[in-house]
């Protein structure tokens, strides 16, 4: 609709002031028109001798520029033609009547401003003076919003990334404010995602190295036995596994943030192979369909294994007993033709009110901050690589208690 286009309503604007002022201006000129071409009353011409009787009467009106001609009779003597005319007055005379041939041109006694063309480039100028006041109105009213935008756009350029603009309006500056109010939005929970993640991660690796120092210090004391050295050498590479594999995630959420980053090639996936080897390499049960011997899905290979090996770790850690791993089952099957993935457990399971907050980074469960292995990154990382790939991730109850993690496709597939 036009109404939309913000270009076309200020030059429909323009042309309707335009044409109001053309209008007012034809009106005016043709009325003054009208009163100068407006022919004189009637009147009646009457010539008389020095007796007062009747020689000639008339009451013809005359074309313009021309005399008023009478045939007055003589007695005796041949007819007179009499030629009447109006002078205007000039300095030092006064009408005069002049017999035969043409008149001279009347001299216009009107004001300078009045005569033309100075008349009409008055009545011009008031015309255009009232069209601009008159369009200054609508013009102010389109420029104000984009005045606002720039205004909020210059503060949000300066820091302040909680500035947003007002969205009123169906044109092309409200499309502009929401797009800009959207991105804003974006960046700020950007921005806030990764002030936490740093703060995150800054006190998550505090602990390893704070073990890893003191593991240091006591392999340095001569007096420790080697029992304890063996123990606490362990324990300082256990430390260093963990710390390495906190920057690992936290340098692939980073990654996964930044929705630019190239995370690798899209390719052809059989998720039934790569859920069966990461099964065997923890132990749990693998559970697919009789007869499905492939699940194609397109994806990215290292991103998609990453994804079921944190799933199918955080099971073995939190949902198997030990010496249960057939607790954890991993099961494929096809729902509305688009492939799903479950790991379920025997765990604990997780309340109502933290299974969306369950795949926040660095968020655990409470009473499960301190169990090892754990860095609190994996199931934020299982639902950032689902949302990568379009597909959804999300926590349900299983049935006789536990927990089943599960990432559903959002399109249909036809193979």
């Amino acid at each position: 609709m036009w109404s939309k286009h913000l270009y076309l309503r200020i030059w429909l604007a323009v042309v309707l002031g335009v044409a109001v002022l053309m209008t007012f201006v034809g009106w005016a000129w043709h009325l003054s028109v009208e009163h100068n071409a407006a022919n004189p009353p009637q009147r009646e011409w009457v010539v008389r001798n020095a007796q007062g009787e009747v020689l000639a009467s008339t009451n013809a009106r005359p074309q313009p520029g021309t005399p008023l001609e009478l045939q007055v009779p003589m007695a005796g003597h041949p007819t007179v033609q009499l030629f009447l005319e109006r002078r205007l007055e000039r300095p030092g005379g006064g009408g005069m009547v002049h017999l035969g041939g043409r008149p001279p041109h009347p001299r216009d006694l009107a004001p300078w401003w009045a005569r033309p063309p100075y008349g009409f480039i008055w009545m011009l100028a008031l015309m255009g003076l009232a069209a601009a006041l008159a369009l200054y109105p609508v013009v102010r009213r389109l420029t104000k919003r984009l005045e606002g935008l720039q205004q909020g756009v210059q503060r949000w350029g300066e820091g302040d990334l909680s500035v947003r603009v007002s969205e009123s309006g169906d044109d092309e500056v409200a499309d502009l404010s929401r797009r800009f109010n959207a991105a804003a939005e974006r960046i700020q929970n950007l921005m806030a995602a990764q002030k936490s993640l740093l703060a995150n991660a800054s006190h998550e690796l505090r602990s390893p190295l704070a073990r890893i120092r003191m593991g240091l210090e006591l392999m340095d004391t001569p007096t420790t036995n080697p029992a304890v050295r063996e123990r606490t050498q362990h324990e300082i590479l256990r430390n260093m596994a963990e710390l390495d594999q906190l920057i690992d995630e936290i340098l692939l959420a980073s990654r996964l943030d930044a929705r630019e980053a190239d995370m690798g090639t899209v390719e052809s996936v059989d998720l039934v192979g790569l859920c069966a080897e990461e099964c065997a390499r923890v132990g749990a049960t693998l559970d697919v369909p009789e007869g499905m011997a492939s699940l194609e899905v397109q994806g990215v290979a290292k991103l998609l294994r990453r994804m079921v090996r944190n799933l199918l770790e955080n099971a073995m850690r939190y949902g198997a007993a030990a010496g249960h791993e057939d607790d954890v089952v991993l099961s494929l099957s096809r729902e509305n033709g688009s492939p799903v993935l479950r790991v379920c457990d025997r765990g604990p399971g997780v309340p109502p009110e933290y299974r969306d907050r369950i795949f926040e980074p660095f968020f655990r469960l409470p009473g499960a901050s301190e169990r090892a292995g754990g860095v609190g990154l994996g199931l934020a990382l299982v639902k950032s690589i689902a949302e990568r790939h379009g597909w959804i991730a999300y926590c349900e109850v299983r049935q006789g208690g536990g927990a089943c993690f599960t990432v559903a496709c959002l399109f249909s597939m036809n193979h």
